[in-house]
């Protein structure tokens, strides 16, 4: 299984930008993919999550109303589209996925992408 994260990008509070995970390796029918970030010093945070099942989908309190995740099975990718971002939004986000329910847990999945860099600042 691969993952790759991409859509980073440099931008202003306010702003918005759309991140893509693309898997490659296995079919997405029946698993949960999510998006953690990570910031120097800190220990990786759930953001959010979807289960490629259902469409169920999980948000940590603090992007809830300004993120939203999706979902493309036919292209195997999951997208997280971010508006109104914050400063406090910068880090590196990863995705992750593994068979199962969301999880906002990162001890959840077993397969982790390379990261792509945000950051908000003016």
């Amino acid at each position: 299984v691969q993952l790759q994260a991409s859509g980073g990008g440099l931008v202003p509070p306010g702003g918005s930008l759309r991140l893509s995970c693309a898997a490659s390796g296995v079919t997405l029918d029946n698993h949960a993919i999510a998006w953690f970030r990570q910031t120097p010093g800190k220990e990786r945070e759930g953001v959010s999550c979807i289960s490629t099942s259902d469409g169920k989908t999980l948000y940590d309190g603090s992007v809830k109303g300004r993120f939203i995740v999706s979902r493309d099975n036919a292209k195997n990718t999951v997208y997280l589209q971010m508006n109104n971002l914050k400063p406090d939004d910068t880090a590196v986000y990863y995705c992750a996925t593994d068979e199962g329910r969301c999880s906002l847990w990162a001890r959840t999945y077993g397969h982790w992408g390379q990261g792509t860099l945000v950051t908000v600042s003016s």
